[in-house]
């Protein structure tokens, strides 16, 4: 039997075979950030108060045993997690995840040095970090409206909040040295036959048009809107539709779009629609998610369309257009390993693309050769992905296949 350096020899000879580089594929690898969101390790619990209950349409099932308790045993598991995370990595993080020195700071409220420990983490840790407003969970929300709120009190209240946390992205970006994506996600929405959908939707685009109009430097800050199909308690009428964020962002040119593999009806594709928002110049933002039947952001898999999400991007060279996170959140697992296994996944994902042989799948499809295309790619399907991520792991100072002996 090889050792992992033959295995990996001889699969770098078998991809040379079909015109591909491994060693350039895992520089690249190596090289394309993917943000872990912290949230998996808590449930979305936060800081604000470890016995906080999620409203607002959010909703984490399972009762595995584990969950931190306080923020020391949060930060201790959310080591560990990355610890067994390969390549560039950066952490997304929820405004909710603040430290306040034990003083009570409300959404509209937060300022950059209420996250200074966060930098200092992220330095340690040698990772960059993104942010995320926290429009759920508080109770200005419990009317199921936040941004597009009929209510001019509520939706000045999260027009502040949107706007401290842009500052605080901003901080982020310009203390790392890299920039940080703060990403929008309102739960606005009816639960049942709606009558006036244009309304809410005018609001939230003044409202976002307020957010948004101080001017932050993309080296440091790029602002994202994510949307959703329905949402528990929304499940008629949600008023951040993807056509809605699609023709805010086309008009207003001040933020990017996201979008949430598990925010679209069963049978969409996230992977179907990067094409047409890169051939126009866009930049995007993705939440990479497993749906099961609907929005249940399961532990990404390295599953059909994780593969085709990631092939997608590296097929339109979307490499520096294209902002990779995680989104999902999972209490029936050991909430480590969740993490570790979705972020992993989608670096598979991601070296599966690097390893395709595109210029000679590109030629084919460009001469006509529709069978040396599809041959080629059913061929791809058995190659020695394994072999070359093991060696990925290798130099990375990661654990490989038998990571998760890490958690005894």
């Amino acid at each position: 039997m090889m050792d992992g350096n033959g295995n990996y020899q001889a699969a770098r000879e078998a991809y040379a075979a079909i015109g591909v580089d491994t060693e350039k594929a895992l520089k690249t690898l190596k090289e394309t950030p993917i943000s872990v969101h912290c949230w998996q390790i808590d449930d979305v619990t936060g800081f604000e108060n470890f016995d906080s209950v999620l409203t607002g349409g959010v909703a984490v099932t399972g009762s595995a045993p584990g969950k931190p308790k306080n923020r020391d045993e949060f930060l201790s598991h959310l080591t560990r997690a990355l610890d067994l995370i390969p390549g560039a990595t950066k952490l997304a993080l929820h405004a909710i995840y603040l430290d306040t020195d034990g003083a009570k700071v409300d959404r509209d409220a937060i300022e950059p040095r209420h996250f200074d420990f966060w930098v200092d983490y992220a330095k340690r840790q040698g990772i960059g970090l993104d942010f995320n407003p926290t429009y759920f969970s508080h109770p200005l929300s419990d009317s199921g409206f936040t941004l597009a709120s009929a209510d001019a009190h509520i939706r000045d209240f999260w027009i502040e909040h949107g706007k401290r946390s842009r500052k605080v992205g901003a901080f982020f970006g310009q203390a790392l040295g890299q920039v940080c994506v703060t990403n929008h996600w309102v739960i606005d929405g009816y639960k049942d036959f709606t009558v006036d959908k244009l309304a809410p939707r005018e609001r939230l685009a003044q409202s976002f048009d307020q957010i948004f109009a101080e001017p932050v430097d993309r080296r440091h800050n790029i602002d994202a809107v994510e949307s959703k199909l329905f949402g528990i308690g929304s499940e008629t009428y949600v008023v951040g539709s993807h056509e809605f964020y699609t023709n805010y962002v086309a008009d207003r040119k001040n933020c990017i779009l996201c979008m949430d593999a598990g925010h679209f009806h069963p049978t969409e594709a996230v992977s179907a629609k990067i094409s047409s928002y890169l051939a126009f110049g866009h930049e995007l933002m993705l939440h990479v998610s497993r749906p099961v039947r609907w929005d249940s952001d399961h532990v990404v898999a390295l599953d059909d369309e994780t593969r085709a999400i990631m092939q997608e991007i590296v097929n339109c060279g979307g490499l520096g257009r294209v902002h990779i996170g995680l989104d999902f959140f999972d209490g029936s697992l050991n909430r480590i390993a969740a993490l570790a296994i979705g972020a992993r996944n989608a670096r598979k994902a991601l070296l599966a693309a690097l390893l395709s042989p595109l210029d000679t799948l590109r030629r084919a499809e460009n001469e006509g050769d529709l069978t040396l295309r599809l041959a080629l790619l059913e061929e791809c399907k058995t190659m020695p992905l394994g072999y070359v991520w093991d060696r990925f792991c290798e130099t990375e100072g990661k654990p490989g296949a038998d990571w998760f002996k890490r958690l005894v």
